[in-house]
């Protein structure tokens, strides 16, 4: 395929464009990795993922512009375009790549206070309110607890006392038949077997 000069002039810019564009990557992608600290054994793996996308990157802007034709001037439009950048446009990309990691980093850090005073502290003070209430509830219950067996107690020896010879009585009459039924065995066994399963349940 013939191409015109006009053509030829076009291709020569698109990879001057794309030189420049591979330096930009290059220069964010090494910022960005010995700023986050990527571990050694995957840098590897990150340049070949660069330079094949660079790669495609540059094929895509040659095919569209020359329908793919390799000439000797790509070449020299790619160089140029590579070297125009680091001379004139690295060490600007360069400062404003880790101006923008800093400023990512501090907004992180201003979320992460937002969150620690929106929602993590509120949560803290409602968890130390409810064990305060739930204490305080808790040696309530058991003061009340305590005072009604107190105001309990006399009516109930009082009962106990009303009560006892009823008591005395049934235990004559019904002493024979709890000897004689096992009564108070079979009581003992019942325990015991409620006990094994407690045990072996909980």
């Amino acid at each position: 395929m013939t191409l015109t000069l006009s053509m030829q002039w076009y291709t020569i810019a698109m990879m001057l464009l794309s030189g420049v564009g591979m330096g930009v990557v290059f220069d964010g992608y090494r910022v960005v990795s010995n700023e986050l600290r990527f571990p050694r054994w995957t840098l590897p793996m990150l340049d070949m993922t660069y330079w094949l996308a660079a790669s495609i990157l540059v094929f895509k802007m040659l095919y569209a512009s020359n329908n793919g034709e390799v000439r000797a001037y790509v070449f020299l439009g790619l160089v140029i375009g590579i070297f125009s950048y680091y001379w004139l446009f690295s060490k600007p990309i360069i400062a404003m790549v880790q101006w923008l990691i800093h400023a990512i980093r501090m907004f992180l850090r201003f979320m992460r206070k937002v969150f620690i005073i929106l929602i993590v502290k509120p949560i803290m003070l409602l968890y130390k309110i409810l064990i305060v209430v739930l204490g305080f509830g808790s040696a309530l219950t058991i003061f009340v607890f305590k005072t009604v067996l107190q105001l309990v107690r006399p009516f109930w020896l009082l009962l106990r006392w009303l009560l006892g010879p009823l008591f005395r009585l049934l235990r004559q009459w019904l002493g024979p038949y709890v000897i004689r039924w096992q009564l108070h065995d079979k009581w003992n066994l019942i325990a015991s077997r409620m006990a094994s399963l407690w045990r072996r349940w909980f």
